[in-house]
């Protein structure tokens, strides 16, 4: 786990790191923390969601996606988040009509593909933006807001492209054009390190037996406007059935996280890689 995940988190995840307090034993301190049930519940597609009206700029991500992925480029900026690389700081530019600019759309709380740390962008996604704007030619500006703006933002010709860790599906190809996909993902249960609900799982069937039988009663925690909501509340066009429980929406999914430490929901869907550096770095702060 990287020190500038762990940074970053640190103040979103205070008041639950406060809330265990720092006189516990070695045990009570393991407790205190989260574990992620590491068994994937769906099989998603990251890509890159462009204005329908720049059928040239689709043309141009796709190209580019195929050359960074050739050149290996790609696995460098994944080594910096997955592996033992160093993340590099994105700047953005004012938005300035009179520039010949790229306007990227994305939601910098959704760590490792987007996040912020002071006035800098870092992420899969946002190197990605930086090459990206580099390679056209244009000054990158990153225009920062809630995720389920993303998408309608860009369908609104607000945004040139939506970075944002999207999954493609049906509905969201009403608003925008998907480039070629970059990342293959899936939704994983996190949970409190003292929840054994889950430990003899060892298929998506065994968890989502488990999920199956909770109740309104039972509050499950997701990031509004992500394929974790639409599994949690049910969406035909996803596939997905639904959970009987009471779904909790919030900003990002360090904040649902933090409030299923303080005892306000059960448990958390959340993506896979968001899910692993969110509960790292928790657990590091234990």
């Amino acid at each position: 786990m990287k020190k500038t995940a762990a940074i970053l988190l640190a103040a979103l995840l205070a008041v639950a790191v406060i809330g265990c307090g720092s006189g516990n034993s070695n045990k009570d301190q393991a407790s205190s923390g989260v574990k992620v049930i590491d068994i994937p519940l769906t099989e998603e597609e990251y890509a890159f969601g462009v204005d329908k009206n720049q059928p040239e700029l689709l043309e141009q991500v796709n190209e580019f996606i195929a050359k960074i992925k050739e050149d290996g480029t790609l696995d460098e900026i994944l080594n910096r988040y997955f592996g033992d690389g160093e993340p590099q700081p994105v700047t953005s530019a004012e938005l300035d009509t009179g520039k010949d600019q790229l306007v990227v759309a994305t939601n910098a709380a959704f760590e490792p593909f987007e996040y912020m740390k002071g006035d800098k962008y870092y992420g899969v996604d946002m190197e990605i933006a930086a090459l990206l704007a580099e390679h056209l030619g244009k000054e990158l500006v990153i225009s920062n807001m809630d995720f389920d703006a993303v998408v309608l933002s860009v369908g609104q010709g607000k945004a040139d492209i939506g970075m944002a860790g999207l999954t493609v599906n049906e509905e969201r190809k009403q608003y925008v054009e998907f480039s070629e996909k970059y990342y293959d993902a899936a939704q994983l249960v996190i949970v409190k390190a003292s929840d054994t609900r889950f430990d003899d799982s060892k298929t998506a069937a065994d968890v989502e037996a488990v999920l199956a039988g909770l109740t309104k009663e039972n509050k499950v925690g997701f990031q509004t406007g992500t394929t974790a909501q639409f599994y949690v509340e049910g969406d035909e066009d996803w596939g997905f059935p639904g959970l009987n429980v009471t779904g909790v929406g919030y900003r990002n999914g360090s904040l649902a996280v933090q409030d299923m430490l303080n005892g306000n929901v059960e448990l958390v869907i959340i993506d896979e890689a968001p899910a692993k550096f969110i509960a790292a770095a928790i657990n590091e702060l234990q």
